[in-house]
């Protein structure tokens, strides 16, 4: 502000919407002769205009409707024509032939060009021809700040484009669009979901429903995956009981009825968890054909014992046991006694760029170990193999696309990829609490995977391919604003078509009706169940409705992290090179 411009005269710059109610009589002539100054060039006003003598005004044409006004430090040139209540807000870029209807609000920093360069290899391009085809918006248009429209474009009336949207095709009316490219998310008179849940397109609603639902059928549930005879826990009548189906019995319990599954009394669940553990490699083996404490395999030579199921134990058992108030028996020893030398050359050696699930699956059983180890105060054998994985971590991911491992082709799209990010980023960034290295390269390549038909179309989805992209769009989201409204779309389309998977008396399958392959397949039962409450726990958070399920994941899927970063190993992760 120079010593001749008055705060007055300043706030008017950044409110012009302020000018009629709060002008001086001095301010309104000081406007009235800018007005005239800028009619000379060929400029018109309606009644009510404000043009800030900070804008840069140079049109070859500018005819601005009643009740309408151009803020500071905006830029406008060209030929453009407004209708009535149209704003131009501080910073905002209007050039080139541009048309706008009654009522159009165009946020700060926005840009709208209507006008474009050639760029033909043949010239620089400074030399190359201007093209304008100019840009037409409708009536009642709210534009976003830091919105950019490109030449040609015409958005229909009553549209919303949000926040940074970059819109290089045209909107019809009443679209709600967002993104780069923008890509219309829905029609402006359906409900909106909303992050209090009260105008959410009937989700919150259906939401409450669905945990009534399930709640009065819990119990029911538990009873059909038990088998009194062999007194364990089965994933469903006529399948083998497992150590998961005990874990899943136990969250799901815990989620729909706030207690223990009531097969068992809680020492009782808690005695027979805390027996299946190895004393030797702190590792649970699956369990035996006659249902006691199964066997591990011999440990490979840098000391780990590769088992599939072992290795997810330590998160189902390790966190049913937190739900139940108690503990490992013994520390993760498998984990505590590698030294960082050995658990580099490990991850050296995962398959990143073959199976990636099957490496982001190790990191999060070998960091999910670090950190039930933690809890017990155990000291590790040796010191120094947390810090090298977190240091590993952040020196091997992709800026591009903020993951590890496997780029995308098109015929493996990008499944393994964010598969394997969900289990990885499960274990360590989103347990211990650290902020990933990329969050909004995550967004990116996520949404661009949620969009792949063949996962994510109407009845193809399954359980571990949704919860793949729930949680990393959760877990992002808390982290960056990029591209919120198209994750919110993302979950709340997916939301509405899990809700409707709920099989009476029997639960969730892990996939939809016809799937066979891998996983546990189509029949409702105890890890399906599982898995979908987390999943519509975290696509509802998305959305805004979570509130109205009445319950929250606090187990494997837990969406809080389980550890704080300090004072166990620094923020900052050290460098893994020359390690011993």
């Amino acid at each position: 502000m120079d010593a001749e411009t008055t705060y007055e005269d300043a706030y008017f710059d950044y409110c012009p919407w302020d000018f009629g109610p709060r002008a001086s009589a001095a301010q309104r002539d000081a406007q009235s002769e800018h007005q005239e100054r800028l009619a000379k060039g060929g400029a018109s006003f309606g009644p009510h205009c404000y043009v800030s003598p900070a804008a840069g005004v140079f049109t070859d044409v500018l005819r601005l409707g009643g009740n309408s006004y151009i803020a500071g430090h905006a830029y406008v040139t060209g030929e453009v024509t407004t209708g009535s209540d149209c704003s131009v807000n501080p910073y905002a870029t209007v050039r080139g032939r541009i048309v706008l209807g009654d009522g159009v609000r165009i946020g700060a920093h926005s840009s709208l060009l209507g006008f474009n360069h050639g760029f033909a290899p043949g010239l620089p391009v400074h030399r190359q021809p201007l093209t304008r085809k100019g840009i037409t918006v409708g009536d009642d248009v709210w534009i976003g700040s830091n919105a950019v429209i490109l030449d040609g474009v015409t958005i229909g009336d009553h549209c919303v484009v949000g926040a940074g949207a970059v819109v290089t095709k045209d909107l019809p009316a009443w679209s709600v669009a967002a993104g780069n490219p923008a890509r219309r998310l829905r029609d402006r008179r359906e409900p909106a979901p909303s992050r209090n849940g009260t105008a959410d397109g009937g989700l919150g609603d259906a939401a409450a429903r669905f945990a009534d639902r399930a709640r009065m059928q819990a119990a029911g549930l538990l009873a059909r995956a038990w088998d009194a005879e062999a007194g364990r826990y089965r994933d469903r009548p006529g399948t083998p009981a497992t150590v998961r189906a005990h874990c899943d019995a136990v969250e799901i319990a815990d989620l729909l009825l706030d207690s223990p599954p009531p097969q068992l009394t809680a020492a009782e669940h808690t005695e027979r968890l805390r027996a299946l553990q190895d004393p030797a490699e702190g590792l649970v083996p699956e369990l035996a054909p006659d249902g006691g404490p199964g066997a591990l395999p011999a440990p490979a030579p840098d000391g780990w014992t590769d088992d599939g199921a072992a290795e997810y134990h330590v998160l189902s058992v390790g966190y049913a046991l937190d739900l139940l108030g108690s503990r490992f028996a013994h520390p993760v020893h498998a984990v505590g006694r590698m030294t960082a030398g050995q658990l580099v050359a490990r991850l050296e050696s995962l398959p990143w760029e073959t199976r990636t699930w099957s490496a982001g699956a190790w990191v999060d059983c070998w960091a999910t170990g670090a950190h039930h180890n933690l809890g017990m105060g155990a000291t590790a054998d040796e010191p120094g193999a947390l810090e090298a994985l977190f240091g590993w971590l952040s020196t091997r991911v992709d800026p591009w696309t903020g993951m590890w491992g496997r780029a995308p082709s098109p015929a493996a799209g990008r499944l393994q990829l964010v598969n394997g990010f969900y289990r990885l980023t499960r274990g360590s960034f989103a347990q211990f609490g650290l902020r990933l290295p990329y969050p909004e390269r995550v967004v990116d390549t996520v949404l661009a995977h949620g969009g792949d038909p063949r996962w994510f179309a109407a009845g193809r989805q399954n359980a571990c391919n949704v919860l793949d992209v729930a949680h990393p769009l959760w877990l992002a989201g808390r982290q960056t604003g990029h591209r919120t409204a198209e994750a919110r779309s993302w979950a709340g389309e997916q939301l509405a078509q899990a809700l409707r998977g709920w099989r009476d008396g029997a639960g969730f399958g892990f996939g939809p009706p016809g799937e066979g392959g891998s996983g546990p397949g189509r029949d409702p039962g105890l890890q399906g169940t599982e898995m979908w409450l987390a999943i519509i726990w975290l696509l509802a958070d998305v959305v805004g409705v979570s509130d109205r399920l009445g319950y929250r994941p606090r187990g494997v899927h837990r969406p809080e992290a389980a550890r704080s970063p300090a004072p166990e190993f620094p923020s900052h992760p050290v460098p893994v090179d020359n390690l011993p």
